[in-house]
C-alpha cells in the first residue's frame, strides 16, 4: 500500500465485513482519517460531533485498532478529534443519521394504492386517519377508536405503502403536523444510544413531545426486547394520551407477537386492527396493469393474466415481474410475451435466500433481542448471557436451515458435539420456560419475515 489512504481504506473493509451495515455507515464509515505520528505510532481520527466519537469509542475501538494491526503488522494507539465546537453541550438531534432511514417513497400514495376486498377495510381506516389524525378535527366523534391503528398481513402485501400513504397525505394536508415514520430498528438502536450517552431526556423530546403522527413500520421486532418494550410503552402512552396519532404495522395481529408484553398488546388491541390479505385475482390484475401504466409499458391482457395466475400471494413479486419484463423489453426492443414473463417467474420462484444471508439474519435477530453483539455471539466468551445468546443461535439456526451440526460448528469455529449439546440444552431450557419458548418463536418469526 503507497499511501495511509489505502490503509484507511483497508481499515473500513476490514471493519465493514465484521459489523452490521447500519452501524458501518453510522458509526464507522463517517469517520476521518486525519493523520499518522510513525514516533509514536499514533493514528489520529476526526468525528464531526461528539455524540458519534463517544458511540466510536465505546463500541468500536477495539474493532478498528485490530483492523489496524491486521493491515500495518503491528499495534497502533488511537486519538480523536472532534470537529464540533462546544461539543460537551451539543444536544442529540439524530438528524444526521435520519436519511439512512428514510424509508419514504414518493410512489407509494393512496392514488397509486390498488383497492380489493383484501385491503378495502385496511385503505379506508387508513384515509380516515390522514384526514382526522389523532381525531384532531373530530373531536374524537367520528374515530375514536382509531388510534392506534395496528395494519397486519404478510410481507409484500402493501402495509408501508399504506403508511407512506398516510405520511404524504397527513403532510400535505397539515403542514403544521410533524410527522415521524420509522421502523422500529431504528427506534429502538436510538434508544439504546441514548442510554449509552445518557441522553434519554433529548430522546424523550424526539419521540414524546415533538410528534404529532407517529408511524411505525415492522412493530413485531420489538417483541422480546424488554427495555425498548418498557420505553416504548410510555412513549405510546404519552402519544395517545395526548391526543397524537400511532400507526403501527406488523407481520401478525398482536396476540400473536408472542412475546410482546400483555400491557402492550392490550394497548394495541384498544384501537382498530386491520388486516390485509392476499390480493384475489381481480385485484391482482390491476396491480399489474398500474404497475405498466407507471412505467409507460404496454403489457397485452394475456400476459397480464398469466402473471396473476402464477403469482397469488406477494404484491411485491407481481410489481418485481412487471419491472423485469419491462427492463427484458426494453433490453430486446421486443413486445412482452407469456414465454417471457414464464422465464422471470421461474426465477423468481426458484430464488431462495442464500444461506449465509439466513445466517447473518438469526445472528442479528438474537443480537437485537439478547442485547449480546454478533461479535460476541461468534467469540470463544462464555460469559452467561453470551453463552446463552450463543445457544439460541444454534438451535434457530437448526430450525429454519437445512445445516447440520458439523456444519453449524464449521461457521461457529465450534466442535459438532458443543453445537449439538447447546441445542440440547436449550429445548430443555424452553420445556421449562415459556417465556424464553415464546421468545426464540419470535426470533423465528422475525427471521423468516423478508425485510
Amino acid at each position: 500500500m503507497e499511501t495511509f489512504d489505502d490503509i484507511w481504506n483497508a481499515v473500513l473493509d476490514y471493519c465493514k465485513s465484521r459489523v452490521t451495515e447500519t452501524a458501518f455507515s453510522l458509526w464507522i464509515k463517517m469517520t476521518e482519517f486525519s493523520g499518522y505520528d510513525p514516533s509514536k505510532s499514533t493514528v489520529t481520527l476526526t468525528f464531526p460531533k461528539q455524540m458519534y466519537m463517544d458511540v466510536f469509542m465505546s463500541q468500536y475501538e477495539v474493532l478498528v485498532k485490530k483492523a489496524f494491526e491486521e493491515i500495518m503488522g503491528f499495534q497502533v494507539e488511537l486519538e480523536y478529534i472532534c470537529k464540533e465546537e462546544d461539543s460537551q453541550t451539543e444536544r442529540i438531534t439524530y438528524q444526521d443519521e435520519q436519511h439512512l432511514y428514510d424509508y419514504k417513497n414518493e410512489q407509494f400514495t393512496f392514488e397509486n394504492f390498488i383497492v380489493g376486498k383484501n385491503n378495502n377495510f385496511a385503505y379506508a381506516a387508513a384515509k380516515a386517519i390522514a384526514s382526522d389524525p389523532g381525531t384532531n378535527f373530530s373531536g374524537g366523534s367520528s374515530f375514536r377508536n382509531y388510534n392506534p391503528l395496528f395494519i397486519y398481513g404478510n410481507s409484500g402485501l402493501g402495509k408501508t405503502h399504506l403508511l407512506n400513504a398516510i405520511c404524504h397525505e397527513a403532510e400535505k394536508n397539515f403542514s403544521n403536523m410533524n410527522v415521524m415514520y420509522v421502523r422500529t430498528e431504528q427506534f429502538a438502536n436510538e434508544f439504546i444510544q441514548a442510554l449509552q450517552l445518557k441522553r434519554t431526556d433529548e430522546f424523550h423530546e424526539k419521540y414524546r413531545n415533538n410528534i404529532d403522527i407517529l408511524l411505525m413500520d415492522d412493530i413485531q421486532f420489538i417483541a422480546g426486547k424488554e427495555a425498548t418494550e418498557e420505553e416504548f410503552f410510555h412513549t405510546f402512552d404519552s402519544l395517545v394520551y395526548a391526543g397524537k396519532q400511532v400507526v403501527l404495522t406488523s407481520d401478525r395481529p398482536p396476540k400473536d407477537i408472542q412475546s410482546l408484553m400483555d400491557r402492550l398488546k392490550s394497548r394495541f388491541e384498544d384501537g382498530l386492527l386491520a388486516d390485509i390479505q392476499p390480493p384475489e385475482y381481480e385485484t391482482r390484475c390491476a396491480i399489474i396493469k398500474r404497475k405498466a401504466m407507471l412505467l409507460n409499458f404496454d403489457i397485452s391482457d394475456p400476459v397480464v393474466n398469466y402473471i396473476a395466475e402464477k403469482i397469488k400471494l406477494n404484491i411485491r413479486q407481481l410489481e418485481g415481474v412487471t419491472k423485469k419484463l419491462y427492463a427484458l423489453c426494453n433490453i430486446s426492443a421486443g413486445k412482452p410475451t407469456i414465454a417471457m414473463a414464464q422465464s422471470i417467474i421461474k426465477v423468481i420462484m426458484e430464488d431462495t435466500q442464500p444461506l449465509p444471508v439466513t445466517i447473518q439474519k438469526v445472528v442479528d435477530e438474537v443480537s437485537r433481542t439478547t442485547g449480546v453483539s454478533s461479535e460476541e455471539i461468534y467469540s470463544k466468551q462464555q460469559k452467561a448471557n453470551i453463552s446463552h445468546a450463543r445457544k439460541i443461535t444454534f438451535y434457530i439456526i437448526r430450525k429454519v436451515t437445512s445445516m447440520s451440526y458439523e456444519d453449524i460448528g464449521s461457521e461457529f469455529k465450534k466442535h459438532h458435539s458443543t453445537v449439538m449439546y447447546n441445542i440440547n440444552q436449550l429445548e430443555e431450557e424452553i420445556e421449562r420456560n415459556p417465556k424464553l419458548a415464546r421468545q426464540v418463536n419470535d426470533i423465528i418469526s422475525n427471521v423468516k419475515s423478508e425485510q
